[in-house]
């Protein structure tokens, strides 16, 4: 039975039909979205077959998103143009090309039937730290990574789709795979506010759609994950920083949360530090778990339902904002991997987007 709650939900799910048992019971509780991976992409014409009957089936707008950075983390392949990892675009400098490069990407996922980009990445890559982040970063220099991302976000909405700026507050400096365990970043205030969280800053001044946050302890701020954090969420991000979008959780699966709090207990801290969007991305029964806290809390304290009606607002307004728009199937062929984007993808670098077989559960 749907739960208006759910909405708070963009799920992942297993399969790549919306016939597959975990999609009949996602639409069921009434998820607000979902996130794509690569288990459930064959061709862009099954991908964009399953989007349209997912939107069919809701009755409504949806969140529909999916990891689609370059290099490593891209769930769609050729046909679609192959982008190098963004750390080459890094080694350009070139804020247009930036730009260029956001509005191509974003324009053939949206021929797809997308309508929610989760890049660009705006962390900050440092050495001798986790490959989690790694090539995926822009920069190792705060200003590059700041300027170049808030152009990949500009190109990404211009061509109709939500960007989503991650992972705030900035994942770079630490050692553990968050998908793993929780990692701890030992820098100080100073520091965290001028080497990473300034590199989120254009992008939001710009009218970054979203931001993703990270699973990560900055004690330095809080001794709880961003993700979980009222000092980070509602307080650097959406008092200093002043971003008024929707915030999305990183998949609450992820050993960084799991392995220290249930879903459930996670879900609701992080609404309550001021997250919108709570991604669970694998397990059908790990978004039944979360909905069923929400309403418990919800049931309990009348003020967190109300942060959970602001919560519900702010995603059904970029809905509303980003509707997806489709190509007509028989014209979707002709808007993917066009030659200007293939030679985009060129000017930055060699076309490698293998997923690193150590990082193959990314996919």
């Amino acid at each position: 039975m749907s739960d208006p709650l759910a909405g708070l939900v963009l799920a992942g799910f297993h399969g790549t039909t919306a016939q597959s048992e975990d999609v009949l019971a996602l639409l069921e509780l009434g998820v607000g979205g979902y996130v794509l991976f690569g288990r459930n992409v064959q061709t862009p014409a099954q991908v964009h077959q399953l989007l349209g009957e997912l939107r069919a089936a809701a009755g409504r707008e949806l969140l529909l998103a999916v990891d689609q950075e370059g290099g490593r983390v891209a769930r769609l392949k050729d046909p679609l143009t192959v982008w190098p990892p963004m750390a080459r675009l890094g080694e350009s400098g070139d804020a247009q090309l930036a730009e260029q490069i956001g509005a191509a990407l974003a324009s053939e996922i949206g021929a797809v039937g997308f309508n929610v980009v989760f890049a660009p990445v705006l962390d900050v890559h440092f050495e001798g730290t986790t490959l989690a982040i790694g090539d995926r970063a822009l920069s190792q220099s705060t200003e590059a990574v700041a300027e170049l991302g808030a152009a990949l976000a500009r190109g990404i909405q211009a061509a109709g789709l939500a960007a989503c700026g991650k992972h705030f507050p900035g994942h770079g400096h630490v050692t553990v795979d968050s998908h793993l365990e929780l990692p701890r970043c030992p820098l100080d205030e100073r520091e965290l506010m001028e080497r990473h969280v300034a590199a989120f800053a254009p992008a939001i001044a710009g009218g970054v759609d979203s931001i993703m946050t990270a699973h990560v302890v900055y004690p330095a701020v809080d001794e709880r994950p961003a993700t979980l954090s009222p000092a980070w969420i509602d307080g650097v991000l959406r008092k200093d920083l002043g971003f008024c979008g929707v915030v999305f959780t990183d998949d609450l699966e992820m050993g960084a949360i799991v392995r220290g709090h249930g879903l459930g207990d996670a879900a609701v801290a992080a609404v309550r530090a001021g997250v919108d969007g709570l991604l669970v991305c694998s397990k059908v029964e790990g978004s039944r778990e979360v909905v069923a806290a929400l309403r418990s809390e919800a049931d309990r304290d009348p003020a967190f339902a109300a942060r959970c009606a602001q919560s519900l607002e702010r995603l059904a307004e970029l809905a509303r904002k980003r509707p997806s728009l489709p190509a007509p199937a028989a014209e979707l062929p002709g808007r993917l991997g066009l030659p200007e984007h293939r030679a985009l993808a060129a000017r930055i670098g060699a076309q490698d987007a293998g997923i690193d077989p150590t990082r193959a559960h990314l996919a």
